[in-house]
């Protein structure tokens, strides 16, 4: 069969000695001379272009091993490294602490004004909890100058952490509104900052009521009032301490140079706190007492307190008996 004819028109397979001499025609289509070259030449492309393939795939598998290294290294450090944990509790007495506080008790609630005790929970939304009329006045004409006064809150800077208690929130809102810290400043607090609950004593009219909680609590940090049978909690001074210290934990762990004004519905909370910082005994905490409306900075154990010649050293605060 010569170069290029054929008669042969089927479609099956060629047989060795055809594809052979296909081979030989398409030789004899190249001019002899330039053979050498085109031969060369392809030879040369094809190993550049080997060369050059795994070139790139070599490169790129050395980018994603590299990659991979360091996203392995970054995700490990934290294990091998930790961060040190912020959070801890309050420990007293305290000689230092991140933010600045200022204690407050709420203005004088209805129930105060009418001269009953109501600690019990259930009734802490209600309007018997609520403010006063004199109440507001409070607030309005005796606790935001004093707080003016300390520059506890600069240029509105500053977080309330009010109890939920009515006359307590109602006094963190209208300290935001006349502070200028807005309500988006308020943090209320669910339930470390109830009033102290007085079991039995409940619904005695004030006056009676810490007559026989003074007395009580002189005894001892773990001393209680009776239970009484309608559910009020009956809360010895050493309980109020250890809500009281889930309420700096938190603040302390939240922030840190800040200034935080503690809004209190009732004295204790106020008083037990201080004396746990001061690491004075408990059982002198009625020494700090606060009145409706009041307003104190948060005095540290490193400074004097205001009550010297009635507290003493305790050797284990805040268990000294």
């Amino acid at each position: 069969m010569a170069c290029g004819t054929g008669s042969d028109t089927t479609h099956s397979r060629p047989s060795s000695s055809q594809w052979m001499k296909t081979k030989r025609c398409a030789a004899r289509k190249t001019p002899a001379r330039f053979l050498p070259f085109v031969n060369a030449a392809s030879c040369v492309n094809t190993q550049q272009s080997t060369l050059a393939s795994d070139l790139s795939r070599r490169q790129t598998l050395q980018q994603m091993m590299l990659a991979a290294a360091a996203l392995s290294l970054d995700a490990t450090s934290h294990f091998v490294h930790p961060r040190r944990a912020e959070a801890a509790l309050v420990q007293f007495p305290a000689a230092d602490l991140r933010n600045s506080y200022y204690l407050v008790r709420a203005g004088e609630g209805q129930c105060e004004a009418d001269n009953y005790v109501l600690t019990n929970t259930v009734f802490k939304t209600s309007t018997s909890n609520g403010l006063s009329s004199t109440g507001k006045r409070q607030v309005a004409r005796q606790i935001v100058p004093a707080l003016r006064e300390l520059d506890a809150c600069p240029d509105g800077g500053c977080w309330l952490w009010p109890s939920i208690t009515q006359r307590s929130y109602q006094t963190a809102e209208i300290l935001a509104s006349l502070l200028g810290t807005g309500y988006s400043r308020i943090v209320p607090e669910y339930s470390f900052l109830d009033p102290r609950g007085v079991g039995s004593l409940e619904g005695l009219t004030y006056e009676s009521a810490n007559q026989q909680l003074q007395e009580g609590d002189l005894l001892s940090p773990n001393w209680r009032p009776r239970l009484g049978t309608d559910g009020t909690p009956n809360e010895s001074s050493q309980d109020v301490l250890i809500r009281v210290r889930q309420v700096m934990s938190i603040c302390e762990t939240q922030w840190t140079n800040n200034n935080v004004i503690i809004i209190s519905p009732d004295s204790d909370n106020l008083s037990i706190l201080q004396a746990g910082i001061l690491g004075i005994d408990l059982r002198r905490h009625h020494d700090f007492a606060f009145a409706p409306g009041e307003v104190r900075p948060l005095q540290m154990a490193a400074e004097p307190t205001a009550v010297v010649s009635k507290s003493y050293t305790c050797r284990n605060p805040p268990k000294c008996f």
